[in-house]
């Protein structure tokens, strides 16, 4: 008999926990980087009292509830309205005049979490004279999240922060405009929500959209592992039309990617690319 040091038994209760989700309510995490993981699991194990990952693996088999909260630990749903404005401000400058030419347009955000790039992509569009000729698929997996997404509310103690990205990204106006007061929240207006569909879309496991002119996956690529995110990029690039754009996160390349061959570097610095 070979006996598993404390470790591997922890690989093993993670495969089979990994395994369980996929079989049990569709979402597929395991192609995801482990080191992420399991910090996300033991979040999920702190929030559902369970000392072990099997007990954790126990509660999700016989518990939907239990399954919907650890949902909330396993996805990535940290964002702010414009965040990382020099995106933004590359987007504004480099690619908007190219999506100028077309006469509709098409964008998906994907790995939206609670809404924040999906609307600051509205603005944007707005600004540039784009959005009503616009339509923006925003996806995620987490249907809580997209929830939240769709009602369009941000606590107020968070504009301070988000007016210093939209002024650095190159706004021009004020962000208050695009928000109406309600309470102890802001909730976005009503003309940027109409030009956008949330929608519950899986890279790891479900099909490419169609005729994207820009897909932008930020901060989530960062978290698969390498295979997965081949697939993902590989969806991306099926789903673009013609000389489309692709945006990722500060710390995510396509350098490694076996697409790499079909996209062209826009921008290197803020991770912008194109299809050749």
């Amino acid at each position: 008999m070979i006996l598993l040091d404390s470790d591997e038994k922890a690989a093993v209760e993670l495969d089979l926990l990994l395994e369980a989700i996929y079989r049990l309510y569709q979402h597929d995490f395991r192609g995801y980087a482990r080191s992420s993981l399991r910090r996300s699991v033991a979040r999920a194990q702190i929030a559902l009292r369970c000392a072990t990952i099997t007990d954790l693996l126990d509660r999700i088999v016989h518990d939907e509830d239990a399954f919907a909260e650890a949902l909330r630990h396993l996805t990535i749903q940290v964002s702010d309205l414009f965040r990382d404005p020099a995106y933004f401000r590359g987007l504004r400058e480099t690619v908007a005049p190219h999506l100028a030419t077309y006469p509709s347009l098409r964008f998906w955000v994907a790995g939206c979490g609670t809404g924040e790039e999906a609307y600051s992509l509205a603005i944007l569009l707005h600004e540039e004279g784009l959005l009503e000729r616009s339509l923006v698929y925003a996806t995620d997996i987490d249907r809580e999240s997209m929830a939240v997404a769709q009602a369009g509310g941000y606590e107020l103690f968070r504009m301070g922060g988000f007016a210093e990205n939209y002024h650095g990204s190159g706004g021009r106006a004020a962000l208050s405009d695009y928000f109406v007061a309600r309470g102890a929240y802001a909730s976005v207006a009503p003309f940027l929500k109409r030009r956008i569909l949330f929608c519950d879309h899986s890279l790891a496991t479900d099909a490419a959209f169609a005729e994207m002119h820009l897909i932008s996956c930020r901060n989530v690529l960062i978290y698969f592992d390498r295979a997965l995110q081949d697939r993902a990029i590989g969806l991306f690039r099926e789903s673009l039309c013609a000389r489309g754009f692709i945006g990722l996160g500060p710390n995510e390349s396509l350098a490694f990617s076996r697409h790499a061959s079909s996209l062209e570097i826009l921008s290197a610095d803020e991770h912008i690319y194109r299809v050749k």
